[in-house]
Order: structure tokens, then C-alpha cells, then sequence
């Protein structure tokens, strides 16, 4: 296919137009990813969530500059809030990361979330792919930061980053949320301010009573200071962008790294299963006006859930499997 051979070669009009056509559910689009699947797989993948307003896109535009020092190519997936009026994203981060805009070994592309749970656009897991194939180094996935929803990232990320800020309630909210479980690396952003230092030390004790295998990774909890005061920020940024490599190093040398392929892939045919079985039966079932009967005999107790969930699984899934 013309359009996978472009996007194999890095072109990144090519690439924003199947991303586009994946978001819009158009049926060619399924087909392009078939003939893609074989050329990913290569790129490390990282996941950065965290709460609105925690400095998450200030620190993917970090990574972005520190990458490209190691001459390495980034694909930036940034999963943006849906507007309101036009259903797409608000692009806040292609105005945050204009300055990579003329780097062509850069390719920023916005995801709009359109409802979908976990702070993660539906489309991220086949973007992602796209950006893959298309040679890129690494994969940044900012997640639009939905609190306990926004674990999601665990499935498509190879190493997970998550972004606290003092004076949020993020030391409640990463308990509640069990962000403690999908943090592969903890930064305190904006490390200036009153409370950083008491935040540092309430993640240090629910690490402290955490089980952490003998072959596992602590993860190491950074402290990044003010985007303004360049000196610290650059530190901090020199240590997060060691720790990310220093995370992925662990995972290959104690093959750990295959655990979480398999966890991606998992959870990548799960979706794949919906898209092609579910979907198209409740599409279906909307259309007829189906469902609104059900709906009905439910709530007058003419029936349950479950008997009428086999029921239509009974009937579609047989017209399914029909030679």
C-alpha cells in the first residue's frame, strides 16, 4: 500500500493522515495498520500522567531537547481534552512545543480523548504503531490527566512516568488512583514551591512499605525545580532523562521487558476484539431501535441483563461463526 510505504519512510503528512482517519474510524484505516504491524515493535515507549496542571507537557518538551542532544528521533502522541464545539482536541501542545515544529526529527501529533476513560484517546494503542513504523527512537505519550482513570497508560508504555505537584492533594490522589503500582519513575515538579519536600517524603514511606521484588525496580523519585530557573531545570532534566534509560536498561537486562510487550499486546487484541465484535452489534442494535426495547423490558423487570445480553450474543456471534 502507498500510503504504509510513505509512512515507513518517515513522512509525516502521510502520518497525520492515517492518525486522523484512525480518530475518525474510517474502515481503510484498519487496513494500512495490517500492512504496518510488522515494522513496529522497535521504539521505546513512555507514558507521562499525571494531574491538569502538573507540568507534564513542560517536561515532555524537556525530554523532546534532551533526546535529539543523543541524536535520537521522538514521536510526541499528546492526548488533549475534546473540545466542546468540534469534538477534536484543543492542540494546548502544539502552541507548548512549537519550537521543535521545523525539527524533522520530530513529529508532535495531538489525540483527542472524545470520552474515552483513562485520560487516553481510543486511537492512542494504532497511533502509536504509526509512530513506530515510522522509525522514530521513542514515543512520548502525554496523557491529559484525568485522576483515577489515567492508569491506563500501564498498557501501551514500556516505562511509565507520573507527575506530582505539591500543594494538589497528588499524595492522596496517588494513592487513591493506584498510580503507586504503574510509576516506573516519580518526578515532583515545580520543586520550588512549599510542600515539595513534604511530598518527597510521604512517596518515600508508601515506597518504604511497598513489596518490592529482589530482580525489581525502586522507583526513584526526582525533584525538578521551575521551568525558569534554567540551571535547575536542566539538572533535573539530565536525571529524569538517566532514569528513563536507566529503567528500560533494567527491563531488558532481566527480561522483564517481555512481560510488558505481552501486557500491550493483550490489551491491544482486547480492543481489537471490541472493535470488530462488539461495536458492530451495538451498532446495530442503536440503529434498529433494538436496544431502546431492552432498555424498556429492563426497566419494568421484564427481564435481567444477563438474559438479555446472551440473547443477543447468542444471536449475533452465531451469525458470526456461520460459514
Amino acid at each position: 500500500m502507498e500510503l504504509g510505504k510513505r509512512i515507513k519512510a518517515g513522512d509525516i503528512r502521510a502520518a497525520s493522515r492515517l492518525i486522523r482517519n484512525i480518530e475518525d474510524n474510517v474502515s481503510e484505516a484498519k487496513t494500512t495498520i495490517k500492512h504496518i504491524f510488522p515494522f513496529t515493535g522497535n521504539a521505546h515507549v513512555i507514558g507521562i500522567t499525571g494531574s491538569p496542571g502538573a507540568g507534564k507537557s513542560t517536561l515532555v518538551d524537556g525530554l523532546i531537547e534532551w533526546h535529539r542532544k543523543l541524536d535520537r528521533t521522538v514521536g510526541v502522541l499528546a492526548v488533549d481534552p475534546t473540545s466542546p464545539f468540534t469534538g477534536g482536541a484543543i492542540l494546548g501542545d502544539r502552541i507548548r512545543m512549537q519550537r521543535h515544529a521545523e525539527d524533522p526529527g520530530v513529529f508532535v501529533r495531538s489525540l483527542a480523548t472524545r470520552g474515552a476513560l483513562g485520560g487516553l484517546a481510543k486511537a492512542v494503542g494504532d497511533a502509536i504503531h504509526v509512530v513506530d513504523a515510522m522509525g522514530k527512537d521513542v514515543i512520548l505519550v502525554e496523557t491529559v490527566g484525568t485522576g483515577q482513570q489515567e492508569v491506563e497508560i500501564i498498557n501501551h508504555a514500556h516505562t511509565v512516568i507520573v507527575v506530582l505537584v505539591p500543594g494538589m492533594g497528588d499524595e492522596i490522589q496517588a494513592i487513591k488512583a493506584g498510580i503507586m503500582e504503574i510509576a516506573d519513575i516519580f518526578v515532583v515538579n515545580k520543586a520550588d514551591r512549599e510542600g515539595s519536600q513534604k511530598l518527597h517524603r510521604e512517596l518515600m514511606t508508601v515506597l518504604d512499605m511497598s513489596k518490592i521484588p529482589k530482580d525489581g525496580w525502586r522507583p526513584p523519585i526526582l525533584m525538578i525545580g521551575n521551568a525558569f530557573d534554567p540551571v535547575e531545570f536542566d539538572r533535573g532534566m539530565t536525571e529524569l532523562t538517566e532514569k528513563v534509560k536507566g529503567h528500560y536498561d533494567h527491563l531488558i537486562s532481566t527480561n522483564q521487558i517481555g512481560d510488558r510487550i505481552r501486557r500491550k499486546t493483550r490489551h491491544e487484541l482486547n480492543e481489537a476484539l471490541r472493535s470488530c465484535i462488539l461495536e458492530p452489534v451495538m451498532k446495530m442494535l442503536v440503529t434498529s431501535g433494538e436496544l431502546d426495547t431492552m432498555i424498556d423490558v429492563l426497566l419494568k423487570k421484564e427481564s435481567d441483563p444477563y438474559t438479555i445480553a446472551e440473547d443477543v450474543a447468542g444471536r449475533y456471534l452465531q451469525d458470526c461463526i456461520k460459514p
